[in-house]
């Protein structure tokens, strides 16, 4: 005879959030049972070892998963521990149990002391699976030599039932009468790969119909000694893990036992680029616990400047809330997160230190992402400026960078601030005018020139006690800063004060609004102008990192600098002193300022300057400048 027990009222309120709200997957009912199954063998294994009564005591450890597409049923067995009648109420009853107005708050405070009391119970997931059953049918025998197996049964409702079964073997029977929309989990195939995508790495063989062999792998390699791990393994283990074709540029096996024990096998991807065929379709590592999957994309085990690596981490020590699919925020997350970034921050400077090689290959590929770092994450900033590499006008080549503190190595006398300019690319970068005084006094300009370079100075503003400095800066002086280099070309005499003041008022009344101020350059020596900036540094790059998020912006208004040493200059002061009115002097002034935009990356139309190229180009050749067919007050405007 059946007896019957009343659930609590709250029960059925209980179990609709359970089924609706916790699981957002129907299929994680399998990970569930699995899981469960998983717990029982491994305490089966434990009495194995330590008790000598026990019954059927030489079944095989083993999962089997049987599909009934006749009675619609599907059937997750065990041999574990088993339960007897009263663990059967105290297991599959845990939520009436344990108060069910209590867990329904707790449930609201996920953080909260009540539901951690619950986490990790056998009947929290066992539910799970009434989002594809309508009855479940529970057979259970104990490890316990006279224990008599039990049946314990409900369909979700008020009550549940508990009457004498057969089951001859140790273990546990749990029977899915399966709803009609859930006929699909009756396929073979379909279960094969839930397992092979939650639980694949089970450490008891799980097998699926009248299958010989297991379906699962079994082997966790993240849980092997790396000694026994050779790197074809390691590689092969990635590209079935990412189907990634390109093998990884490098990888990290760490296993601890303090400050918490965990496994974590993390890898850097071989390309930026993301694979179609990839089943990783987003960023986060695979969450595990006791090998078993929790979280496909945990995105909280790293910070975001790390959020390129791919890998696998596995703990026993993490908390979790009712579902699995959720983990709590906790003290141990946190101290998770932060020694696995350690231990990737720390492998990064090794291999910068002992494989530079490799660590350009990895920056060239991923580096962006630890730029951001400096910027968004300003406490591991310390961590991240050591990892930094970027060109300078000591490079041959776009592809030879160096360290900050390379670049601090070099330093010139008398220098103490470290020098940079913002470009579009590095061939633009290196033709600035910008580096005219710095060139002529053999001073080091690091290149920021990729397009997240702009973020850098806002979050990095010094190293080791020098400051960052931009050398469109109006205020930077170097000629006190480090020796003259000997192929520095000589210089002509500057112009007339009076002839450069009649020329300066000519470029501000014909520029207006367009710049801030035109005055004298004191570093210019190749070139003949260059813009710079007054404001600060990160308000005088706003329109760049407005431009880099695709946000409105407005292109920054300078100050126009002239070099009155500049031959340019010396033609445009007689020309302008020989006819004021030559609508030359005015053409050559606006392309002067616009190749000055040009050359900062600000020009909002380059192509613009077409027709006045075309202009000047006429006049080079021959063409007189009453022949061009412009007067002064038709000249170009940018």
């Amino acid at each position: 005879m059946a007896e019957q027990f009343q659930f609590q009222a709250e029960i059925q309120q209980l179990l609709n959030i359970l089924v609706h709200s916790l699981y957002t997957d129907r299929e994680i009912f399998l990970r569930e049972l699995i899981s469960n199954a998983s717990d029982a063998l491994n305490r089966a294994q434990f009495e194995a070892l330590t008790n000598r009564e026990m019954h059927d005591a030489g079944a095989p450890l083993e999962i089997r998963i049987t599909a009934d597409e006749q009675a619609a049923t599907l059937t997750v067995s065990d041999s574990g521990i088993g339960m007897t009648h009263d663990e059967l109420i105290n297991n599959l009853g845990v939520i009436a149990r344990s108060g069910a107005k209590a867990f329904l708050e707790a449930l609201k405070d996920k953080n909260g002391t009540t539901a951690q009391d619950v986490i990790g119970q056998f009947g929290v997931g066992f539910y799970s699976a009434f989002m594809v059953a309508d009855k479940i049918r529970v057979v259970s025998r104990s490890y316990q030599p006279d224990a008599p197996a039990y049946a314990w049964e409900s369909d979700g409702g008020n009550t549940y039932s508990i009457e004498p079964a057969q089951r001859d073997a140790r273990g546990t029977d749990i029977i899915l009468h399966l709803k009609d929309d859930a006929k699909d989990f009756l396929r073979e195939w379909t279960l094969k790969d839930i397992i092979r995508r939650h639980s694949d790495y089970i450490a008891f063989p799980i097998f699926v119909g009248a299958e010989a062999e297991a379906s699962n792998k079994r082997s966790a390699l993240w849980r092997q000694d790396p000694k026994d791990i050779s790197d074809a393994q390691y590689d092969d283990f990635y590209k079935m893990y990412t189907l990634d074709f390109k093998a990884p540029l490098h990888r990290i096996h760490m296993r601890a036992d303090v400050p918490l024990q965990f496994f974590a096998l993390l890898y850097v991807p071989g390309s930026g680029e993301q694979n179609m065929f990839s089943p990783r379709k987003e960023a986060g590592l695979k969450l595990y616990t006791r090998k078993v999957l929790i979280q496909e994309y945990n995105r909280e085990l790293l910070p975001e400047y790390l959020a390129f690596m791919q890998g696998v981490v596995d703990s026993e020590d993490i908390p979790l809330n009712v579902s699995r699919e959720s983990v709590q925020a906790t003290r141990i997350m946190a101290t998770l997160k932060k020694t696995l970034t350690n231990k990737v921050l720390s492998e990064f400077k090794r291999l910068l230190k002992n494989k530079r090689e490799t660590y350009e290959q990895i920056f060239a590929t991923f580096g962006r992402y630890l730029k951001q770092g400096v910027a968004i994450t300003p406490q591991d900033r310390d961590d991240l400026q050591d990892l930094l590499l970027f060109p300078s006008t000591r490079s041959a080549a776009a592809g030879e960078v160096f360290t900050l503190d390379e670049y601090v190595e070099r330093m010139v006398r008398m220098q103490t601030d470290i020098y940079y300019i913002i470009g579009d690319d590095y061939a633009s970068a290196s033709r600035s005018p910008h580096l005219d005084a710095f060139r002529q006094r053999g001073i080091e300009v690091l290149y920021l020139v990729d397009a997240v370079d702009t973020l850098v100075p806002l979050g990095l503003n010094e190293y080791k006690g020098h400051k960052l400095r931009n050398v469109d800066e109006a205020d930077i002086d170097v000629r006190d800063i480090g020796e003259p280099q000997q192929d520095a070309a000589p210089q002509p005499d500057a112009l007339a004060d009076a002839d450069f003041g009649a020329l300066r008022e000519r470029f501000k009344t014909l520029l207006g609004e367009r710049v801030r101020d035109v005055r004298e350059s004191k570093t210019l020596t190749a070139s003949a102008a260059r813009l710079v900036s007054d404001e600060g540094g990160a308000q005088r790059n706003m329109f760049r990192i407005n431009r880099l998020l695709d946000r409105e912006y407005e292109l920054p208004v300078k100050i126009l600098e002239l070099n009155p040493r500049h031959r340019l200059l010396h033609n445009l002061s007689r020309m302008l002193a020989a006819d004021a009115r030559n609508p030359l002097i005015d053409v050559v002034a606006e392309q002067l300022f616009e190749t000055a935009l040009l050359q900062d990356g600000l020009h909002p139309d380059p192509a613009a300057m077409a027709a006045r190229l075309q202009v000047l180009m006429q006049a080079a050749t021959g063409t007189p400048p009453g022949e061009l067919g412009l007067a002064a007050e038709d000249a170009p405007e940018s």
